[in-house]
């Protein structure tokens, strides 16, 4: 047994106080005289052994009452074996955990408010002269110092739900950076957390072994959860007025079936479609949403669903640019091509340029997400190069050869693209054997394929060799494997490459039912593909389109009141925006050039709180090998006796109290009610 205020010990002397009343207390007797002695009836002797028993044990009553009254000042406590000096100077860090998941309810009420009253709780249990340090997901770099314990409970009441999630291992190294400075005093971390199976990191956690670690666990109702898992829209094409179709997800993190889930998407705070899903247990479900009526332009769109009472992943956000057209260039080595333009001046979707091959202006290839190159046969090294970049940085390239002249400028083009380059000119006629419906261009196209399909036949064509080493994809393919239209990948972009001009004499390729769709698709499916959201505290380098600003220019992020700064860094092929940590919240936010929109970037959450799994004690301690850590449950009422029972051992000072009040009592009765004395009877006559 130790003593938390041994200098109380000295109280102790004050037990002579009673041994010396006893020892000077004699019994003085009193003459009683009497007129007649017939009236004296009974005597009472009372013997000086029954006195003297009496005495003694009123001056233990009184002893033991004032020992236990000075040990209860001492505090006296028992020590756990395994904690030595627990009363030296502390530094305690406290995380608290404020995720989505602690918005779910309890009899306490959420889980943060009691996860702030439990980190209160732990700072009472210490010392006014001990140190803290208040830790949340966000690991805001204010939180990374030491503070006193009213600063502590201060930022306690500031602690607010974040998207931000963390696990055991980032959390206790965060931790553990804080002690650094504070090597000679004993340290402590405290996670308090709901511990959902994604706190938990894929490796163990190897805490040090100088630092005590006590993990307080919070339980919630149980209570069902749906959430948003995905969406996506059926064509990446979207067009002024077009109908268009969204896929959306949901899964069920509950163990029981919900049914009727209501659906609402907004674009631009306008209603457009709702609808309802039920989904069984532990599963998804996806519906399909129709809507239509949108402009040209950058479109907010949300998705709601209605959930109770878990509410935090019930919204989710995503953006998208509906063009007013497409720009297509088409590179004539002669006079235009009149298939090209009958196919893309039909559609006031479309904005065809052509230009002659030796009047191209190179700085201005980027402006066009979809480049022909019709019949050129001489092609200079530096359209070689730039075609090179234009297909690199994301463009689409479609290459009709010219058979007559020589084809090493189209050899030497297509070297430089990785592609299949000509071996020989063909001049018998050959029929197309084969289609690969499968291709992204044929999707939507046939709504029934028919058994014998008419294929478009050539009467002469260009064949390649074949190189073992490029990226093809066949589209359209003559017997024996034998190109006539394919597709190849370089950097972001891709090589359409086919074995025919457009003209008559050649093939039928230009007036059959397949070159309007193949030539339709390929130009939409040249509009690069966007992100429709981005994930919080995961997606933190965005891949733009090139972007280029002048000096006095900046990039703004903006959402309502809220702006950020983000770093542009630019790449050979693409501009990189790094959020970092600068958007917490999620939503729809606006990428400006100064004030000039050129972007809406739409940001959720990463999505592993809404499973509301919770591990097992024994799963989190197996994350410690060989480690000793404090597991805690707090029971209803406060949690500062707990901790300091870790702390001190087992504290003893009121059962001191107990002890003192009872023998105080005991002096009591034993004066009242002690009469045990021998009465003996004497007759007079």
């Amino acid at each position: 047994m130790r003593f938390l205020s041994p200098g109380f010990l000295f109280a102790l002397l004050a037990i002579a106080i009673p041994i010396i009343i006893h020892l000077f207390n004699f019994r003085k007797f009193k003459k009683v005289y009497f007129s007649n002695v017939r009236f004296l009836k009974f005597v009472q002797i009372q013997t000086s052994s029954r006195q003297h028993l009496k005495d003694r044990l009123i001056l233990a009553s009184r002893i033991l009452a004032l020992v236990f009254m000075v040990f209860a000042f001492a505090r006296p406590y028992i020590p756990n074996p395994d904690q030595n000096n627990a009363y030296q100077q502390q530094v305690v860090s406290i995380f608290v955990d404020n995720s989505y998941s602690m918005e779910a309810v309890n009899k306490e009420g959420t889980l943060l408010d009691e996860s702030k009253r439990r980190a209160k709780e732990i700072a009472s249990a210490y010392s006014l002269n001990d140190k803290f340090q208040l830790l949340t997901n966000d690991f805001e770099g204010k939180f990374q110092r030491l503070l006193n314990y009213d600063e502590f409970l201060t930022a306690v009441d500031e602690v607010k739900i974040s998207s931000a999630n963390r696990d055991l291992n980032q959390i206790i190294r965060r931790q553990e950076d804080v002690f650094i400075k504070e090597p000679n005093s004993k340290k402590t971390v405290y996670i308090i957390s709901d511990f959902q199976e994604n706190i938990l990191p894929k490796a163990p956690v190897l805490a040090d072994t100088s630092v005590a670690v006590r993990l307080v666990r919070l339980k919630s109702n149980s209570q069902p959860n749906i959430s948003i898992d995905s969406i996506w829209f059926a064509s990446a094409i979207h067009r002024p007025g077009d109908t268009e179709q969204m896929i959306v997800k949901l899964r069920n993190n509950s163990d029981e079936k919900a049914e009727n889930i209501p659906v609402k998407i907004t674009i631009n705070k306008q209603q457009k479609a709702i609808g309802s899903l039920s989904i069984e247990p532990r599963a998804t479900s996806t519906d399909t949403l129709f809507f239509s009526g949108l402009k040209a332009g950058w479109q907010e769109g949300e998705i709601e669903i209605t959930d109770f009472p878990v509410v935090f992943d019930d919204r989710f956000y995503f953006s998208f640019n509906v063009q007013l057209s497409i720009p297509l260039l088409i590179i004539n080595a002669g006079k235009e091509n009149e298939y090209l333009n009958s196919v893309y001046r039909s559609d006031v979707f479309f904005n065809v340029t052509n230009v002659g091959s030796g009047n191209i202006n190179y700085a201005g290839l980027n402006n066009y997400p979809f480049l022909i190159l019709n019949e050129v046969g001489q092609i200079s090294e530096g359209l070689i190069q730039q075609l090179r970049e234009f297909v690199n940085k994301g463009g689409s390239l479609m290459i009709f050869p010219e058979l007559e002249s020589n084809q090493e400028g189209l050899k030497t083009l297509l070297k430089t693209l990785g592609t299949d380059f000509p071996a020989e000119v063909v001049t018998a006629e050959t029929k197309v054997s084969s289609m690969n419906l499968q291709h992204p261009i044929f999707k939507g196209v046939f709504e029934n394929i028919p058994q014998n399909l008419d294929l478009p036949v050539a009467k002469k064509f260009l064949r390649y060799s074949i190189q073992n080493n490029t990226t093809k994809q066949s589209i359209l393919e003559f017997p024996g494997r034998v190109t006539f239209l394919s597709e190849y990948r370089l950097g972001r972009g891709k090589i359409y490459l086919s074995a025919v001009p457009l003209n008559a004499e050649t093939s039928n390729f230009a007036r059959h039912s397949v070159f309007v769709p193949i030539m339709y698709q390929t130009a939409l499916l040249s509009l690069q593909d966007q992100n429709l959201f981005h994930k919080l505290n995961r997606d933190q380098v965005i891949e733009l389109p090139k972007l280029t600003l002048n000096a006095n220019q900046t990039l703004k992020l903006r959402k309502e009141k809220f702006e950020a700064i983000p770093d542009l860094r630019q790449n050979d092929n693409v501009s990189q925006l790094y959020v970092a940590d600068q958007i917490r919240q999620i939503g729809n936010y606006q990428l400006l050039k100064n004030d000039s929109l050129l972007a809406i970037l739409s940001f959720n959450d990463a999505g592993p709180e809404s499973n509301l799994n919770y591990a097992t004690d024994r799963v989190i301690k197996a994350k410690f090998p060989g480690q000793k850590i404090d597991l805690i449950t707090p029971r209803p009422g406060s949690m500062q006796g707990a901790v300091q029972s870790i702390n001190q051992g087992t504290p003893l000072w009121k059962l001191c109290i107990i002890l003192a009040l009872l023998f105080l009592a005991a002096e009591i009765l034993l004066i009242r009610f002690y009469r045990k004395s021998q009465t003996k009877a004497v007759k007079f006559e």
